[in-house]
């Protein structure tokens, strides 16, 4: 038999302890369970994504932290000149073409100028090798060449849902999807009875939107955000994109449409991974018809 948590044994012996020691007349029931319970172990681990069966890719955020830290290595690179008055171009993160630009500081923010550029360089071909590792990764999961089909998720957005989300089965709906990538909306409210003019107490109507979660995965909310704006700026003759002009014209803000768009977006994704499909753009355009 496999071995089992602590938890798990001292929950059966709860239940069964008692059963057990008022006669042996129970004990092939107790054994029964014991087996069931060791057979659905694995099933549960591979069905919920925990325990020894849950497939870890430290791929991901190493790809991830090394982006973040090329991106803030270049703004203090950048805000060392412009502290001097120095405007610079995209010239300055090139270590060639920062030459000219470091002959224009003193001494003491030209060193510290020198510093945080090799700093820059250090970073630039670490990210490039996190990121070949993670596409090289993402080959090898078959999941991950369906999902990338969706409108504006390439592999790079793909394994880091892959390798967050971990398995689809945990979001029994896409509403409890949302609220984990940062999508839910939040309604409160307060004072929501008043004083009337004859004394009775009623109902005043107050706004209950409160804007969006804050308990949220900020990558995945940014990964399906950056899908919908690829959808927005290199797609126009997507279905997505199309509805994303409707909604506008029916004065929706741009950033509330951009918001439904990276919705729909996640929903579909989620809905492609349980049924292992790849995306089908017919059926957004059957509801674009409809509509």
């Amino acid at each position: 038999m496999p071995p089992f948590p602590p938890a798990l044994m001292a929950a059966v012996y709860l239940l069964l302890g008692p059963t057990l020691a008022a006669g042996y007349v129970l004990c092939p029931i107790a054994i029964a369970f014991y087996g069931v319970m060791s057979a659905m172990l694995p099933w549960l681990e591979e069905r919920l994504g925990i325990g020894a069966r849950a497939k870890q890719h430290p791929q991901a955020p190493t790809s991830t932290g090394l982006v973040g830290e090329g991106v803030r290595a270049m703004c203090r690179l950048r805000s060392v000149f412009l502290s001097r008055g120095v405007a610079v171009n995209d010239g300055v993160y090139n270590p060639k073409g920062r030459v000219k630009w470091l002959a224009k500081l003193t001494p003491p923010h030209r060193r510290l100028a020198e510093w945080l550029g090799r700093q820059l360089d250090q970073l630039v071909p670490l990210r490039e090798q996190a990121e070949k590792w993670l596409i090289e990764e993402a080959k090898t999961h078959p999941i991950i060449r369906k999902l990338a089909t969706a409108p504006g998720m390439g592999p790079i957005r793909t394994a880091q849902v892959v390798a967050i989300t971990a398995n689809p089965h945990r979001f029994r709906t896409r509403r409890q999807y949302w609220s984990y990538c940062g999508f839910g909306i939040v309604t409160r409210s307060s004072s929501d009875w008043v004083q009337g003019k004859d004394g009775r107490w009623e109902r005043s109507q107050v706004h209950q939107t409160r804007g969006l979660t804050r308990k949220r995965h900020p990558l995945l909310k940014a990964v399906f955000k950056g899908a919908a704006t690829t959808v927005i700026t290199q797609l126009p003759d997507h279905p997505l994109h199309k509805d994303y002009e409707r909604m506008l014209v029916a004065g929706i803000k741009p950033n509330l449409a951009k918001l439904t768009l990276a919705r729909k977006i996640a929903a579909t994704v989620l809905s492609m991974w349980k049924h292992q499909e790849v995306y089908d753009p017919h059926r957004h355009q059957a509801v674009s018809d409809k509509a």
